[in-house]
């Protein structure tokens, strides 16, 4: 249930008016706009009088919430989550509200010489985070599975070096222990339905980007959204990488649809992932663009100064320089979307 306050109404009265609704056995959720306060009520409504409470003179309207996802619902929150992930000497890059985020970085992590001059090489182009596996679940049990413990120590260098936020994958909750030097967790495709995983990331205070699943459909990533909220993390970014189709001709279909059907159902920043939709280098640029021009916050892209020599996907990274070209490009479609790069 959403119960929006009449515009102007006082904080303090709306917050003595939410705890009479808490002593009901529900949850509030507040969302605070310029003009006028939402108060979403989490848990069993049904005993509540909707005509009860449009008769309190701070009451605007209330609406019934038909969805099984509330937290991650716009009308729980009408304006756009901006997430701010802090950086070195009191820097912050955002990701949603305005800003396009872009991280970069090779697919997985293979040596020191390697992570650290891509992390050059893509923050001189202009990416905002660092991205790189130190733990890689792969379909096949005898491909590179990633350095692991290694590889996030390499990682953890190169942010140093750089002073790029890393975005790097969590697969299992025992590597959360590893992982406190990390800036946004990255969920893949394979755990966005991980139940387990997702309640445990929400007692965690971390960002988490969350890949849509290859067979799942719009409602059941946002209801994966909704098991880390439910948690009490709000701090999440929804990443479209490509659906599992009848064609065969990319790696998978990237769905360009699904960003403005998110950005219309939920608050959450929307990104999307041209390298894993596609699998193929040389569709990665043109994917971007039409993401960025579809309403994306942001991109995830594989970049990798020599692909052909790549222990992970090296057929969909470009590289460094083909990176460059792209950001130049990138920053003039955000300029005519009104965002910040």
């Amino acid at each position: 249930m959403i119960i929006a306050m009449k515009p102007g109404a006082g904080m303090d009265e709306i917050r003595r008016f939410a705890e009479t609704l808490e002593k009901r056995g529900v949850k509030i959720h507040f969302s605070e706009g310029a003009s006028q306060t939402v108060l979403g009520l989490v848990g069993d409504t049904s005993t509540i009088d909707e005509e009860g409470l449009l008769a309190r003179h701070l009451v605007d309207k209330v609406i019934r919430v038909q969805e099984p996802y509330k937290r991650a619902n716009r009308l729980f929150h009408p304006q756009d989550t901006r997430l701010a992930v802090p950086g070195p000497g009191g820097t912050v890059r955002y990701i949603g509200g305005g800003h396009l985020g872009i991280i970069a970085g090779p697919c997985s992590v293979e040596n020191r010489d390697q992570i650290v001059d891509i992390a050059k090489a893509v923050k001189e182009a202009g990416a905002g985070f660092l991205r790189g596996g130190a733990f890689k679940p792969r379909t096949s049990p005898y491909s590179f599975q990633g350095l692991g413990c290694e590889g996030m120590d390499l990682l953890l260098e190169a942010k140093k070096e750089t002073g790029l936020p890393i975005v790097t994958e969590l697969m299992a909750i025992h590597q959360l222990e590893v992982f406190d030097g990390v800036d946004v967790i990255q969920i893949g495709a394979r755990n966005m339905q991980n139940f387990t995983l997702l309640k445990e990331l929400g007692r965690c205070r971390k960002p988490v980007l969350l890949k849509r699943g290859p067979a799942a459909t719009v409602t059941e990533l946002l209801m994966a959204a909704e098991y880390i909220m439910a948690g009490g993390n709000s701090q999440i970014i929804l990443c479209e990488r490509g659906i599992r189709t009848f064609d065969s001709h990319t790696r998978n279909t990237l769905d360009l649809s699904a960003i403005p059907a998110l950005k219309k159902q939920s608050h959450l920043p929307v990104i999307v992932d041209p390298s894993h939709a596609t699998g193929l280098a040389w569709m990665v640029p043109a994917m971007a663009k039409a993401a960025v021009a579809a309403g994306a916050d942001g991109l995830i892209v594989e970049v990798h100064n020599n692909p052909e020599a790549a222990l992970c996907d090296g057929e969909q990274s470009i590289t460094p320089a083909a990176f460059g070209s792209l950001m130049d490009v990138l920053r003039k479609y955000a300029a005519l979307e009104g965002k910040a790069v």
